[in-house]
């Protein structure tokens, strides 16, 4: 049966982490069932599933204690993040169990960056393994300053002293460029309890502590009611006319009625008036509590704001630098747009450099223009409005942030914020007294993009060159940008990697951004592939200065036309990273036009184009 779980004593959350099969679930299981909080019937189903799926032999499998997936238990491994809570006289515990396979990296991150301790599990037969390493350095990356590596299965090393001071001597010669603040090493046995809660006859030579000894009395790391005063803004309370206030958990520090605050964003101050809860009024409230404060004034802050301390206050950039653990399929590349969330605000931002990518087995500096699955890099980020934050060494829930694909909602990798970045502070916007609407006018038209895109023989520049000249003869200002005359200037720096294609789109969006500015119809014959860059062209302008146009022309068709020879090239290997043959192309989901230049001449598509401009008013 399990125990009672006073209160009072104390909570510690770590994680278990190391390689595959290390016996990260059979620890944790052999914790809950020493610890006495499994109950009888739930032993009884483990024992019936062991001879199931147990990899034991006659003795009960207590990893199925933790894999309670059926997937989990079939495979003989962990694929989630699974989070037990257990309590022993001395303390409470929130153990988060992590997959050990490197494609499961981003669920170590996870378990890792809300954790105190890392137990890192070491095989006693393997040593220490690249993704031993690979965990070790996320562990450290997220602020995890108490390490155990427990060297499991002694017992199939028959408990070697020799064997295990190897393999101490060679994670401390990794860990030393971490900055781990405590490192303790334990020879266990998860699956028969050796130097789990009692020390092992079996293992004499060790005159350390057990791992649940060690547990419950590390003094956990840092008192989050100690830092300045955070409280991101979550929500805008305001069930009536008479009452507004700021809702949100309390990210650092501690607050009581009449403490000065200030908005970081704005550096507008108040005075804090009340701490109201579901439970009545607060005379104090601390770090990890969530509140509604109200003011002694009205302030201007809403949702994403951060509410600090005045003389403690948080950095506010556009720009920082980061640790980023990237999680997705899709490589990172530098110039794409991604949504970026931290604590409640979310705007857009790129990675505008990637200073180095970080070599987990040496802790080296390696040059990279792009981030794959489960790498790690150091980067310079973007941003398109300002955020208040904290360097994540100073404070997790402030310094933490999460990139998303924009079109998916997908999570594509973590952050963490090293310090802020200030280039462009002696720049600022020029008012100018002739603006867009001023200088579209004078020419008798409404500014806009027609951004042609395709598969490269689909027709664009042909369609666009008579789309052009029939404009011309009605007295239209226009101008061309196409895709291989910009190549021989203004992008002649750039290849056909992926990283240099989203670079190319992103320099010409921006120079149709200011054709728009100077009151012209742009034509903008780009094949542009990706869909995240043509999206990210079409929010720089206003919504109905984008008309996006997919000639939508097959690739076999293509292939016929071939007017400069490179589907033959590419198809020879003579042209790499070529769309439609070894690059992807991803075709509009929703274009304004679509076109098929095998159902009608270009002449004919060119007409349908400028009567499409009349009937939105671009042109009279």
């Amino acid at each position: 049966m399990p125990t009672a779980n006073p209160a009072g004593r104390g909570l510690l959350r770590f994680l278990t982490c190391g390689s595959v099969d290390d016996g990260k679930s059979t620890l944790i299981g052999r914790l809950l069932y020493e610890t006495r909080v499994v109950f009888d019937d739930h032993i009884d189903a483990v024992t019936r599933a062991s001879r199931r799926h147990g990899t034991t032999g006659e003795d009960v499998d207590l990893a199925l204690l933790v894999d309670g997936l059926e997937a989990e238990r079939e495979q003989g491994i962990t694929i989630d993040v699974a989070y037990r809570y257990f309590a022993t006289a001395r303390r409470k515990f929130i153990v988060a169990d992590t997959p050990g396979h490197e494609q499961y990296t981003r669920n170590m991150a996870t378990g890792a960056s809300n954790s105190d301790l890392a137990v890192l599990l070491v095989d006693a037969r393997k040593g220490v393994l690249p993704q031993t390493r690979r965990h070790a350095y996320i562990a450290h990356l997220l602020g995890i300053r108490q390490v155990v590596v427990a060297i499991n299965k002694i017992d199939l090393v028959d408990f070697d002293q020799a064997r295990f001071d190897a393999i101490e001597a060679d994670f401390r010669r990794f860990a030393e460029g971490l900055r781990f603040q405590a490192m303790v090493v334990i020879p266990l046995s998860a699956r028969y309890g050796d130097n789990l809660t009692e020390r092992s006859p079996r293992t004499p030579w060790y005159a350390g502590p057990t791992l649940l000894g060690h547990l419950e009395t590390v003094p956990v790391d840092q008192d989050l009611a100690a830092l300045p005063f955070r409280m991101p803004v979550q929500w805008v309370n305001r069930p009536n006319l008479d009452f507004r206030g700021l809702s949100g958990t309390i990210a650092g520090g501690r607050v009581r009625p009449g403490d000065a605050v200030v908005v970081a964003a704005s550096g507008q101050g108040t005075t804090v008036a009340r701490i109201v809860t579901a439970d009545g009024d607060r005379d104090r409230a601390d770090a990890g509590e969530a509140v509604t404060l109200t003011f002694a004034e009205e302030i201007d802050a809403s949702r994403g704001d951060v509410i600090a301390a005045p003389d403690a206050r948080p950095e506010v950039s556009d720009q920082f630098a980061a640790h980023v653990v990237w999680m997705h399929e899709a490589p990172l590349y530098p110039g794409r747009p991604y949504l970026l969330k931290a604590g409640a605000r979310t705007v857009t931002a790129t990675v505008s450099e990637i200073k180095h990518r970080v070599d987990v087995n040496s802790l080296s500096h390696l040059a990279a223009k792009e981030l794959h699955l489960n790498e790690i890099g150091f980067c310079n980020l973007s941003l398109s409005a300002p955020i208040a934050f904290d360097p994540y060494e100073a404070n997790r829930e402030t310094g933490g942030f999460i990139l998303i694909d924009r079109l998916s909602n997908a999570t594509l990798g973590a952050g963490m914020i090293s310090f802020g970045l200030r280039r462009a502070t002696n720049i600022h916007w020029q008012a100018l007294d002739v603006d867009k609407l001023a200088r579209a006018a004078m020419k008798g038209q409404k500014p806009g993009i027609l951004w042609f895109t395709g598969l490269s023989g689909a027709g664009k520049s042909t369609v666009a060159n008579l789309v052009e000249k029939k404009l011309l003869a009605e007295g239209r200002h226009t101008y061309v940008l196409d895709g291989d005359n910009v190549r021989h200037g203004l992008n002649r720096d750039l290849g056909f990697t992926e990283t240099d294609r989203i670079e190319n789109i992103r320099r010409v969006a921006e120079t149709a951004k200011l054709f728009v500015d100077a009151g012209l119809i742009v034509l903008v014959s780009f094949i542009s592939p990706f869909r995240s860059e043509r999206r990210m062209a079409r929010e720089l302008v206003e919504a109905d200065e984008f008309i996006e146009v997919f000639v939508d022309t097959p690739i076999d068709e293509c292939r016929k036309r071939d007017p400069k020879g490179l589907y033959a090239k590419a198809d020879a290997g003579q042209i790499k990273n070529f769309t439609g043959i070894d690059s992807p192309y991803e075709p509009p989901e929703n274009p304004e036009l679509r076109i098929d230049t095998t159902s009608a001449t270009p002449d004919a598509l060119a007409s349908r184009i400028v009567e499409e401009l009349r009937r939105r008013g671009i042109i009279g």
